[in-house]
């Protein structure tokens, strides 16, 4: 088992979460490359898009702050 498995389910979906909302307000070119990544970190974190999905509706406000679109980013 890789490292990146042994952090708690939590983290990983956090960072999944922050990467694919980078990866939706990123440019079209931008995003491509996201959606290459997101792909692989998905599968080295052992989760899927639905597992991402689900928890980022329900941690929005949180992975939002995290990229800096929280209530007060600029």
């Amino acid at each position: 088992m890789s490292s990146a498995r042994k952090k708690p389910r939590a983290d990983r979906l956090f960072s999944a979460a922050v990467l694919r909302r980078s990866a939706e307000l990123a440019s079209p070119e931008q995003g491509a490359g996201f959606a290459f990544v997101y792909q692989g970190v998905l599968r080295d974190l052992g989760l899927t898009d639905e597992d991402v999905r689900e928890y980022l509706e329900a941690h929005a406000a949180e992975v939002d702050a995290a990229v800096g679109r929280g209530r007060g980013a600029a």
